[in-house]
């Protein structure tokens, strides 16, 4: 392997470490005769205050988000349960990223995960289990603050800095997203930034930037 160019790594959760909701939302989508992409389109429209931004800063509680985003969904033209919407964030765990997540904690690379989400994670179970693996874990549900603004990044950093007992700055950083739109705050304060569309080539990705083999068990994820 070549000279690692990251000493820390900042992992998304949704998309990244698990299964994408995306595939969900167009299973839904086609399920309920929905446009296809409605729901990723809802999302990104007005980002930063639309109900989904207002939940997962924890301004709107489940009640509340259920009823803006079916509003939402009204306001365009088309009725949707958002309960099948919220139904869709529990993806399953990619073993492959969690095989590559163990061998860096096993290196001794501070970790931190950095994720948007509706409520504060169970800290039980193989997510429990997962999240052990991290020195940091930082929550939009938690901090009131999401993706991509970029208060809660400098956050991820001051908080695994604070777990390993020295300054971590951006430019010590690889940071994995699924979403171009969070990535590019990133890349502005200097993390050097990591797509994931496919997991093998992320992991391949990351692998050059630490200097560690990371990908071989990606068969794992490609099933039989």
């Amino acid at each position: 392997m070549s000279a690692p160019t990251a000493t820390a790594v900042v992992f998304d959760l949704g998309g990244v470490i698990t299964e994408s909701p995306m595939t969900a939302f167009a299973a839904y989508e086609a399920e309920a005769g929905l446009p296809d992409g409605l729901i990723r389109r809802l999302n990104s429209t007005d980002p930063d205050t639309n109900a989904w931004a207002r939940y997962e800063r924890r301004e709107l509680d489940e009640a509340g988000f259920r009823a803006a985003f079916e509003a939402e969904a009204g306001a365009a033209g088309h009725r949707l349960d958002a309960r099948r919407v919220l139904a869709a964030l529990h993806g399953d765990l990619r073993p492959s990223m969690v095989i590559a997540v163990q061998r860096l904690r096993a290196a001794g690379l501070p970790l931190a995960l950095l994720s948007n989400n509706v409520a504060p994670m169970e800290r039980t179970g193989p997510l429990g289990e997962l999240l052990g693996l991290f020195d940091a874990v930082v929550e939009s549900s938690v901090e009131g603050v999401r993706k991509p603004e970029p208060a809660i990044y400098v956050r991820a950093l001051e908080r695994l800095g604070d777990a390993v007992g020295r300054p971590i700055a951006a430019t010590d950083c690889a940071y994995l997203d699924d979403l171009g739109i969070n990535l590019k705050p990133a890349r502005a304060m200097g993390f050097a930034t990591i797509k994931v569309v496919e997991p093998r080539a992320a992991l391949a990705e990351l692998s050059t930037m630490v200097g560690l083999e990371l990908e071989l068990e990606l068969d794992l994820d490609s099933g039989p």
